[in-house]
């Protein structure tokens, strides 16, 4: 049985410090921008990267605006936020509402002072399944293979990364690929953030299975990058 392809966009939205109102409305802009069935986003990026924000429930009435565009478009929204754990999490969120599906499963420095860690997961998608990832995550090859035994047809990534640091994107996705032979895309933050990210790298991207570059957005916030990808073998 084989699945269907899949259309996915990895976006970097506009985001100011805190405000989860706002920043919900640029989500939905972006979501109602890219036009795919997927849209990923970056770590945090409900919040920006500010450890001390305060959690987000699944219920907040600040995310319709992002529930509002999923329902319109047919989008999945996997939004970057502190959810209740607490966790740095992973909202899924479409035209029925929001749900946490990940916990962020290996924290960077002072990161566990206030955050618990999360479990590997996986999210299915029209028949796809899709290996959750938080920044730190991509780095440690031991996640992709907890994440690839669940079973995954592709591993999604938000992350925050210094501007000196685009290269790591494409360097772990091929990583990956190679490790596990599926698809990666990741969502980098663009624009300042809090945690001394004054500059970040842009750079979102998506990559086959071969480890090739199917996609990438600038450095710049606001911009996203789309791809379709082939239909999963599923035996």
């Amino acid at each position: 049985m084989t699945g269907h392809p899949l259309s996915i966009a990895v976006a970097q939205p506009r985001c100011a410090a805190h405000d989860v109102a706002g920043n919900a409305v640029a989500h939905a802009e972006a979501v109602r921008a890219a036009d795919a069935r997927v849209v990923v986003f970056p770590e945090l990026s409900l919040t920006g990267y500010e450890p001390d924000a305060d959690p987000v429930a699944p219920d907040d009435g600040r995310l319709a605006p992002i529930v509002a565009a999923c329902a319109d478009t047919g989008s999945l929204a996997l939004v970057g936020a502190p959810v209740p754990g607490p966790h740095i999490g992973v909202l899924a969120v479409d035209g029925d509402g929001a749900r946490v599906v990940y916990g962020k499963t290996h924290l960077h420095g002072t990161e566990a002072d206030r955050f618990r860690p999360g479990e590997p997961a996986v999210v299915e998608v029209d028949g796809v399944r899709l290996g959750l990832a938080v920044c730190r995550d991509t780095g440690l090859p031991e996640h992709a293979a907890a994440t690839a035994a669940l079973g995954m047809d592709g591993y999604v990534a938000g992350v925050v990364h210094a501007d000196t640091e685009a290269g790591l994107h494409g360097e772990r996705a091929r990583r990956v690929a190679a490790d596990h032979g599926v698809w990666v895309a990741t969502a980098a933050f663009a624009g300042p953030t809090g945690g001394g990210f004054d500059r970040t790298s842009g750079r979102s991207g998506i990559w086959a299975a071969d480890g090739t570059l199917l996609a990438e957005a600038s450095e710049l916030p606001g911009d996203f990058a789309r791809a379709v990808l082939p239909a999963p073998d599923n035996g």
